[in-house]
């Protein structure tokens, strides 16, 4: 199948209909503010969102180097789901009881973001049909029913787990052998969120500055070509460009993640497919794919191609190889063979933020006012909101407004992780994990037992996920 006609980069799919929004003014010159928050994706629009909800005479101002949603939050996959990453380990460290707490609030995550998006009227074309995880080789299923009971010790008893049949009867994905479905997703628009929460929190009365990248943030200060914002609380909240900051290049790494979508397809496809629930799509792959049926009944799927560029590097436009396009469309027809023969219009890059122990966190230093949120490591569009009001209580509490709430006392407060290592350990270190996954997926494919291969077992081990 020839990509001739896709379209490269260009930010993403997401913005190829109505552009990228109108750039606002940048920073002109030396200012003050009561919060600064760096970054206008979807942890900083949230956060000066409910910020300004709490406390309407707060002076706030959004800073943002490109434009709002340049980074992931305008270029990933459209999941919003409970998922949570460092949830397993957060239990080890603070016990069980902590993590359902934090799962807890993950799962009523996206029903607030739902009910946001409603009262503000974003239409984001949100529907709730929840998230599908699938199984294709006996590996992957024992996995899958691992995953299933984890799940369930966790809190989430509403969690059903099919067979095959039962599978095909919600989507037909080729060689699926079972799956597990939880109510708790939903599929979205991730540009027309972070638009309309922009013009919201515009609304409100919240500054946002475009084309203002900050080179340094320290207390009380965030630096830019254009001046400095002067505030009591400086958040940083950059996420995949955290490595952009000065003494910030080992803390999160920029992990790229690629993405394709399909020309509309046509309602005699649909039939051979399915997936009339319109439930996001993942498998149980070590090098995992994610998927969704848009509302112009597109398939936009998505999953790993350069995994990392040297010295924490990122992107301007979201270019992918033709390699990482083709090695998609291939996964695409893997899935639904039905869709050999269909055009590829469009496929892009991003970067999530990954921490060295896989924990995203939310943090606020009490002694110098700075805080930060981030390290989602993919599951950003609902932990994203979760963290805005994470940071919101954490302030609120600080300035002696409010007191301690069941958001502040979640096991992934003001979880400290070390740093990554020096390059070029860094780049070597995920290049061997990303090629010791493939491996590992080609072999369980390969094999008929059962069980995780046992390379990805070590790799796991390797990359702190476990």
């Amino acid at each position: 199948m020839s990509t001739v006609s896709t379209v490269n980069g260009g930010i993403s799919f997401w913005y190829a209909k109505e552009g990228t929004p109108a750039p606002r003014e940048p920073l002109p010159g030396d200012t003050g503010a009561d919060v600064c928050i760096v970054g206008g994706g979807y942890t900083g629009l949230w956060t000066a969102y409910y910020l300004k909800k709490a406390v309407p005479f707060l002076n706030i101002t959004v800073l943002e180097a490109r434009f709002c949603g340049y980074g992931a939050s305008g270029r990933n996959g459209g999941w919003l789901y409970n998922g949570i990453a460092g949830r397993d380990r957060y239990a080890k460290l603070h016990g069980h009881d902590a993590a359902v707490r934090l799962q807890q609030a993950m799962n009523d995550t996206v029903g607030e973001v739902i009910r946001i998006a409603g009262d503000e009227g974003i239409d984001a074309d949100i529907h709730h049909g929840g998230v599908l995880e699938v199984a294709h080789t006996p590996s992957q299923l024992a996995r899958l029913k691992d995953f299933h009971s984890v799940e369930i010790a966790f809190g989430e008893t509403d969690r059903v787990l099919r067979g095959a049949r039962e599978t095909a009867e919600r989507i037909r994905v080729s060689g699926a052998v079972g799956s597990s479905w939880t109510p708790h997703g939903a599929r979205l628009h991730p540009a027309k969120l972070v638009k309309g929460l922009a013009d919201a929190v515009e609304a409100l009365g919240v500054t946002i500055h475009e084309s203002t990248p900050v080179t340094e943030i320290k207390p009380k200060h965030a630096v830019t070509p254009y001046g400095t914002v002067r505030a009591p609380y400086i958040l940083r909240c950059t996420e995949g460009f955290t490595a952009a900051l000065k003494g910030q290049k080992r803390t999160w790494l920029p992990m790229n993640s690629s993405m394709i979508v399909t020309e509309p397809l046509p309602e005699s496809l649909w039939d051979t497919i399915g997936w009339d629930g319109r439930e996001t799509l993942g498998d149980m792959a070590h090098a995992y794919m994610y998927a969704q049926r848009t509302a112009d009944d597109r398939i936009a799927l998505g999953g790993r191609g350069v995994p990392y560029r040297y010295g924490s590097a990122t992107d301007n436009d979201g270019r992918t190889r033709p390699a990482t396009v083709e090695a998609l469309r291939d996964l695409l027809v893997r899935f639904f063979p039905t869709t050999a023969g269909t055009r590829i219009d469009h496929a892009w890059s991003g970067v999530l933020g990954v921490p060295r122990d896989w924990c995203a966190t939310v943090t606020l230093d009490r002694s110098t006012g700075l805080g930060w949120a981030g390290g989602y490591v993919g599951s950003g569009v609902a932990t994203a909101n979760l963290a805005a009001r994470t940071l919101r209580d954490l302030i609120q509490q600080d300035s002696g407004q409010a007191g301690p709430t069941d958001l502040t006392a979640l096991p992934w407060v003001n979880h400290r992780v070390r740093r990554w290592e020096p390059e070029p350990l860094r780049w070597l270190g995920v290049h061997t994990l990303h090629a010791a996954y493939r491996t590992a997926d080609r072999r369980e494919s390969a094999s008929p037992h059962l069980g995780t291969d046992r390379l990805a077992k070590a790799a796991d081990r390797i990359a702190g996920r476990h």
